[in-house]
Formats: C-alpha cells, structure tokens, sequence
C-alpha cells in the first residue's frame, strides 16, 4: 500500500492533521491509520460526551511542557474559523458551568466528529482502521510502516497517535516506546489533568466530601500555582478541576509536592475566628461537633475535630478553648497534603511530557527524520482542564498537517499561517 502522507492516529489531532493535508495538497493521497476499530473514539469521550472543544481564554499559563504551545495556537485557525465557518458546527460558551469553554450547540461529542468526518470524506483523505503500526523505517527518501496486514510505504508521515492518558482509547503509550527506539528523545512522562494521591490515612473519613474553596501547590515553601473550585475527597486523591490543573507540577516536583487547601476562601481567619467563638458560647452543653455543624458536612467536620484539634467530636464543646479555634481556623484555611503519587493513567485526562522541544522543528518535523511530524499529546505540552488539550490537538494537528503537505511540494516548512 502507497500513500503521500500516512496519518498515524485517528484522533483529533489526527484528524485535524488529515483535513490540513488534503486541503493544502488535494491531489495527495492521505492516509489515516487508526488502531481501533473506529477514528474518534476518545474524542466522542471527551468533556463527559460534551465535548468541550477549546477555550475563549486561551494563554501560555494554560499549557506546560516545553513546546510553546502558544506560538502554534497563534498562527492556527481558532475554534470559530475551524468549527462554524470550516465544519459547520454550531458553538455555544460557557456550558456545564465551566467559565470560558466552547461546546458544540448540540452538547454531544458526535456533533463534532461527525462533522470531521463528512469534511475528510468530502477532501477524499483515506482510513484504514484496526491497523496498529509496529514499527517505523526510514526508507528511499520516505517511509515503511510495519503493521499486521503488511507494510504501507509513504513519503511523509504525521505522528498522532497521543500519550498513555485513557488507555482504554487505545492511546497506551506504544507509539512513544517505538520512537524511543528510534533514538526520539522524550521529557519525563506522568499523567496530567489528573487526580493527585494523598496518604489514605490522611484522608481516612473524607471519602465523597465536595466543598468549593481553592488549593494551591507548594514546593520547598514556594508556591507553584493556586487554583479555585470544587475540591473532592477520596480515599485515596484529591480530584476536582481545580486540582487536575495542578497535576502536571509532579512531573518536575515528584516527592516535594505538597497541597494546601482553603476551605473557607470567602473569610478570613479572623472572621471564622469570630464567628466559631460567637457558635461555641451559644451552643454551650452540646458537643464538639456541633461547633462546625453549621458550616461543613459531618464527614468534613468530624475529621477536622479529630484530625486538627485532635478530639473526640463527642467531648463537651465547652472543652474547645480560644486557641484551639485558632488552630482549628489554621487548619481550614490552610489544610496540608502531601502528595505521593499521581493517579493511575486511566483516570488521567492527558499526559505530561513527550516528544521534547529539541527533538522538532517549527514546523513539528523531526530533526533526526526528515518527513516525520508530530501532533497532539505525543508532544511535550499538557494543557488545563477545560479544553485546552482540544485546542492543542486541533492547531497542532492542522499546523503538522499543512507543514508535511507543504514539504510534497517543496513549499517552505519553517514558518507563516
């Protein structure tokens, strides 16, 4: 089998960077090799079925990694030119409550790969499915690619076939092994836009409490970042949005990352302070719980009189004396918690680390294959959540996309929209 441009992943970088190729060389033939059985599997997943397929506030805060993401976005089309104008997908912002976030009208994930579809078929770009690539040679100027039903030699070939995050996806990191063999550097590698682990003791009684407030990490005393929303405890993470767009400082702070939570973040320590002191001298004869009662779920408040005061909820109230409010203030503005561990990859939305920033060109080329690109989560950059990895994967994919067409004409790779 003989192609132009062999597309490796049919994700929504993939598919992006399929779309980019036909429409800058139409008579190329572009192929999409996807090891599933379908393309899109994982993108029908995304934002719970919803698809939350880019930001209005896209910045450099927003992605980590060592590619400037940014500089890609920039010279890309944006979530209206590709989604109305391009695909004819209607948009809507600010749905499931998210701040910022596009989804499509329909608030469902098919709207939008249907979309990609109809536009892939109309360019004349090709699929071949349940082929997973096993191997990649450089051969006569191009391209072999290995794979069960035989090889497939092309000219060029566009690398999308994503990180370790959601294996289920079929994104479980073997593209990366194979490259890695092929002597492609790498960054370190854990998940991102993830829960982080915590102690189970330390959290022993939290499992199921929600409460909005905000968390920021540190490191060495210094703060990383700090991010609000609603924290959730588990018997063994810390999840919430607030806390996925945390997760990416493990790769860098791994064993010296600690939270600090704010659970109160609308008061400051003094107007708790009065405001649990004014509770205690009314609810005289009652228990100890019942100082926190009014404010926080029972889970939440049990654990805070036994793990912050260090008693039983059942003592007398009358026991808790002025400095143990202090201390117990101390404890909800700043409640601490070290981190052990990142949560498993099929619990992570993306991955942190790849293919590293000089190991490409501008162009997303190899500097050791001439004619290999890369798109989406194989490279080096995490965005938040709240979709920002969309939106990496859509310009990543078009800018790979148009650059390796490009190249078959011997059109410049370097730079320009």
């Amino acid at each position: 089998m003989k192609a132009d441009i062999v597309v490796i992943g049919g994700g929504a970088s993939g598919l992006a960077a399929a779309m980019a190729a036909k429409e800058t060389a139409a008579n190329a033939r572009v192929l999409i090799a996807e090891k599933l059985p379908r393309t899109g599997k994982k993108l029908i997943a995304t934002g719970n079925g919803k698809c939350n397929l880019s930001n209005m506030s896209l910045g450099k805060r927003n992605f980590h990694g060592s590619i400037d993401a940014m500089s890609i976005i920039g010279r890309t089309p944006d979530w209206h030119e590709l989604f109305t104008e391009k695909l004819g997908v209607a948009c809507v912002t600010g749905s499931e409550g998210r701040e910022g976030g596009v989804y499509p009208r329909s608030n469902s994930s098919t709207t939008v790969l249907n979309a990609l579809r109809l536009k892939l078929l109309a360019l004349g770009a090709d699929e071949l499915c349940e082929c997973e690539i096993t191997e990649i040679k450089p051969s006569n100027g191009g391209f072999t690619l290995i794979y069960s039903g035989g090889e497939i030699i092309c000219r060029k070939v566009i690398i999308a076939a994503g990180g370790y995050a959601a294996p289920s996806f079929g994104t479980d990191g073997g593209m990366l092994r194979i490259l890695r063999e092929m002597g492609i550097k790498t960054e370190k590698i854990c998940p991102a836009v993830a829960p982080l682990r915590v102690s189970p003791e330390r959290l022993k009684g939290l499992k199921g409490v929600r409460i909005k407030g905000e968390i920021a990490a540190f490191s060495g005393g210094r703060e990383l970042r700090r991010e609000k929303g609603e924290i959730q405890f588990n018997e063994n993470n810390v999840s919430g949005i607030c806390v996925f767009n945390l997760a990416y400082l493990f790769q860098q702070y791994e064993g010296r990352l600690t939270l600090r939570a704010d659970l109160a973040p609308d008061m400051t320590s003094a107007e708790l302070s009065a405001y649990f002191r004014r509770l205690r001298d009314d609810r005289r004869g009652f228990t100890a719980e019942e100082l926190l009662s009014g404010f926080f779920v029972k889970n939440l408040t049990v654990w805070l009189i036994r793990n912050v005061l260090e008693k039983s909820p059942s003592e007398p109230i009358e026991s808790i004396n002025d400095k143990d409010i202090e201390h117990l203030c101390k404890g909800i503005k700043s409640l601490e918690l070290e981190v052990t561990g990142c949560s498993p990859w099929q619990n992570a939305q993306s991955t942190m680390g790849g293919i590293s920033a000089d190991q490409v060109t501008e162009a997303l080329e190899s500097v050791r294959y001439s004619g290999m690109y890369f798109c989406g989560e194989i490279l080096d950059v995490a965005g938040d959540c709240g979709g920002y990895n969309l939106q990496w994967a859509w310009s990543s994919g078009t800018w790979a996309g148009k650059k390796a067409a490009l190249s078959l004409k011997g059109g410049k790779n370097g730079k320009g929209r």
